[in-house]
């Protein structure tokens, strides 16, 4: 009986044994090929707004794989998020467009024959503003518009962020109507009551209603960029206001207590 119990013992300490063995090998081999990664990708995060190198990896690898179809231009914006989630859900990862340590491992390991030929407009200081979004050609010189209007110092992110709330919160709207949107924005950076940055503010939790249900991400068109550079040129036809909403969908009774201004469209704008 000794001995049985003996014996039993000595083979659960074997598997364990192995066990142990064998996640330290899977740990092991994960450790290597990260670090034959390291060389295409930085330690770095790579998200929304980043620009560089690795936006440059990144796009050249998922367009080698067909899921990105935008300009290599070394900026992550909307489609090169959508790429990324894309990707992410194909092989079975969690889908939040943001390129850690591990979709960089699995996106190195599918694209080992990949090899960069584009040119990288990072380095020449000739990056399209509008390619990280999906625009290009059609755009024509609307984002050099909004660059030279751009007094407040934004960068061709936040510019193009802007572009894209304005499209998802009213494109349906008269033009004055998506200046006034795009002026409520600009009116919240130069709050103190409010983030900073036209990033901020329009990524704040339960600020705007295309960024909840994912319209923040459709492409916008020339209008909604034109609104954007009205805006920056100092049209607001809010009067300063914080806050707009639309009374036939709104569901927040504190809205209602806002002083309401000036009604434009389908939104009523408030402080």
């Amino acid at each position: 009986m000794k001995n049985s119990r003996i014996w039993i013992l000595i083979s659960i300490a074997i598997l364990l044994s192995a066990a142990v063995f064998a996640q330290g090998r899977l740990k092991a081999d994960d450790n290597t090929n990260l670090q034959e990664a390291l060389p295409t990708f930085s330690q770095q995060t790579i998200k929304f707004g980043s620009t560089g190198e690795d936006v440059y990896e990144l796009q050249g690898r998922l367009k080698y794989l067909g899921f990105y179809h935008g300009k290599i231009d070394s900026v992550f914006g909307s489609k090169t998020q959508g790429a990324v989630k894309w990707f992410q859900s194909e092989f079975g990862m969690k889908v939040d467009g943001v390129v850690g340590p591990k979709v960089k491992l699995k996106l190195y390991n599918a694209t080992k024959d990949f090899r960069p030929t584009a040119p990288k407009l990072h380095e020449g200081g000739a990056a399209a503003g509008a390619g990280g979004n999906g625009g290009s050609a059609n755009n024509g010189g609307t984002n050099n518009n909004l660059a030279s209007s751009n007094t407040m110092g934004l960068s061709e992110n936040d510019l193009r962020i802007m572009a894209n709330a304005v499209y998802g919160e009213a494109r349906g709207e008269p033009f004055e109507g998506q200046v006034a949107v795009a002026a409520v924005i600009i009116n919240r950076v130069k709050s103190p009551s409010f983030p900073n940055s036209p990033h901020g503010v329009i990524f704040e939790p339960r600020a705007f209603t295309a960024v909840a249900d994912g319209q923040i991400w459709l492409e916008p068109n020339q209008q909604a960029r034109k609104a954007v550079e009205q805006a920056l040129n100092g049209w607001d036809p809010t009067g300063g206001c914080l806050y707009y909403f639309n009374p036939k969908t709104a569901t927040s009774e504190w809205i209602w207590t806002r002083p309401q201004v000036k009604t434009i469209g389908q939104h009523i704008f408030c402080m």
